[in-house]
C-alpha cells in the first residue's frame, strides 16, 4: 500500500467516526437563525465559533464595524477565520461558507430552524445553502490537522455572513483589510460538480415620482403607478428577448430579469404620488457589467417617456461581477476531480452557474477560485431560497471526505 493510499484511508476513518458530530453540529447551525434580512447575524457566528472552538480550532473573530453593517442594510456581522498552517512552502488555501440566509417564506411542511431528518435528508432554511459547508470545511480541515500525515501549506477558513447583501462585508472585506490573502479559494457549492464560472448580477431600484390627489379628480394628479405599469410591461417584453442572448459558458444559458419587489400607494382613494420597485438582472458571464446597468437604466428612461410629468430615477443596489476562471483554477478542479472519482465513483464535471456567489470577490481579488461543497446536485432539488430546503446528510460526508482528500493532494510536499 502506497503512502497516499494509507493518508487517504486515515483521512476516510477519522471522518466516518465523527459523522454523528458532524450532523449535531450542521443541525446547531440550523436551529439558529441568521435571515437576511434583517440580517442580525453576529448571533450566529458566535454559535459556530463555540462548536468549531471545541474541535480544537483557534477562531478569530473579525467584527465588522456598525457603521459598515449599517450601510450594508444588516445589523451586525462577525466573520469567522480558522487559520492552520502545516509546513513550510506550500499554498494557502481559503475555504469560504456563509452563514448569513434568506428568510424562510411560507410553503414548509416542517420547521425552517428545526433540522429535521426523514429519509437521510436535513431540512431547514440554510441546510444547504450553505451552513452544510460549514460542516464540510470544518471536518475536512479537521481531517488533515489529526491526520498526523506531513503537509506543507496553510488552510484558512473563511465563514462570514452578508452573501444574501452582496458579499461586500464578507470575503471582500477580509481581502481589503489585509485579514487574509490566499493562493487559493474553494467556495460553497454542490457536491456533483464543480463551479468554475457564474452569473453577476445587477439589482436596481427604479421609483417613480408623481403628484398625489383625491380619486374623484384623479385628472389633478400624476399618476406614479400608472407610469411604472408601463415601465414594468415594457420590462417584461424585454426580458422575452434575453432568450436570444447566449451564452459559450456550459451550464449557463442566458440573461434574465426579473422584479422581485414593489411597494409604493397611499390609499385606495388616492392617485399615488410614489411607486419603487427593484430589478434583478442576471449578467451572464459574457457581457460587460457596466454596459449592461447603462443599457438598462437607458431602456427604463425611454420607457417612461410617454408619462412626462412622472419623475423616474433609478438607484444601484448591488452591481455583482461576473465569476470568471483564472489560472490556476485548473489545479483545484484536478484535486477535486480526482478526489470525487473516488469517493462518488463518478466524473464530476467543471460547469457555470447561473448563481452568483461569494466566490467572484475571492476571483476579483486575483486569487484562482472554485465552487465545490456539499449541496445536492441542483438548486432545485436542495429546494434552495424556497420552502423545505434540505440537503442529503450522505452528501455532506462524502463532500467532506472530497474536499479533504483534495486539500491532502493539493498540500503534499
Amino acid at each position: 500500500m502506497n503512502e497516499e493510499s494509507v493518508a487517504q484511508g486515515r483521512i476516510a476513518a477519522l471522518l466516518a467516526g465523527w459523522r454523528a458530530e458532524q450532523t449535531e453540529f450542521l443541525a446547531a447551525l440550523v436551529k439558529t437563525p441568521s435571515d437576511n434580512p434583517p440580517g442580525d447575524c453576529a448571533p450566529h457566528a458566535e454559535v459556530a465559533a463555540a462548536h468549531l472552538a471545541a474541535m480544537g480550532f483557534a477562531v478569530e473573530r473579525h467584527i465588522v464595524p456598525q457603521d459598515t453593517v449599517s450601510a450594508y442594510g444588516m445589523k451586525s456581522a462577525t466573520n469567522l477565520v480558522i487559520r492552520e498552517t502545516f509546513g513550510q512552502g506550500g499554498p494557502t488555501i481559503a475555504l469560504n461558507a456563509h452563514g448569513d440566509v434568506v428568510p424562510p417564506g411560507q410553503g414548509w411542511t416542517t420547521d425552517p430552524y428545526g433540522a429535521e431528518i426523514r429519509d437521510g435528508w436535513m431540512y431547514g432554511r440554510g441546510v444547504a445553502v450553505s451552513k452544510s459547508d460549514f460542516a464540510t470545511y470544518a471536518y475536512a480541515l479537521r481531517a488533515l490537522k489529526e491526520s498526523g500525515i506531513g503537509f506543507n501549506g496553510a488552510v484558512e477558513l473563511h465563514f462570514t455572513y452578508d452573501e444574501e447583501a452582496g458579499g461586500a462585508i464578507g470575503p471582500e472585506w477580509l481581502i481589503k483589510q489585509g485579514i487574509s490573502k490566499p493562493d487559493f479559494a474553494i467556495s460553497a457549492g454542490f457536491s456533483y460538480a464543480i463551479t468554475t464560472a457564474h452569473n453577476g448580477c445587477l439589482h436596481l431600484e427604479v421609483e417613480c415620482i408623481g403628484k398625489s390627489a383625491h380619486a374623484a379628480r384623479p385628472e389633478t394628479g400624476y399618476d406614479a403607478l400608472h407610469a411604472a405599469t408601463d415601465i414594468l410591461s415594457a420590462l417584461y417584453a424585454l426580458r422575452k428577448t434575453f432568450a436570444q442572448t447566449r451564452s459559450r459558458v456550459p451550464g449557463i444559458d442566458h440573461p434574465t430579469l426579473t422584479i422581485g419587489l414593489i411597494e409604493g400607494g397611499i390609499n385606495t382613494n388616492v392617485v399615488p404620488d410614489n411607486v419603487k420597485f427593484r430589478i434583478d438582472r442576471r449578467i451572464i458571464p459574457d457581457e460587460s457589467p457596466e454596459g449592461v446597468e447603462h443599457d438598462l437604466i437607458e431602456f427604463i428612461r425611454r420607457a417612461a417617456e410617454s408619462h412626462p410629468t412622472i419623475r423616474v430615477r433609478t438607484r444601484r443596489i448591488i452591481l455583482a461581477r461576473p465569476f470568471v476562471p483564472l489560472p490556476g483554477q485548473e489545479k483545484l478542479v484536478a484535486a477535486l476531480q480526482s478526489a470525487a472519482r473516488g469517493v462518488l465513483g463518478e466524473e464530476i464535471a467543471p460547469v457555470g452557474s447561473p448563481l452568483y456567489t461569494d466566490a467572484r470577490h475571492y476571483s476579483a481579488a486575483g486569487i484562482p477560485t472554485v465552487l465545490y461543497g456539499a449541496g445536492p446536485r441542483s438548486m432545485l432539488e436542495a429546494n434552495a431560497h424556497r420552502a423545505d430546503e434540505r440537503v442529503r446528510l450522505d452528501d455532506v460526508f462524502k463532500a467532506t471526505q472530497v474536499v479533504a482528500l483534495a486539500l491532502a493532494s493539493l498540500l503534499a510536499p
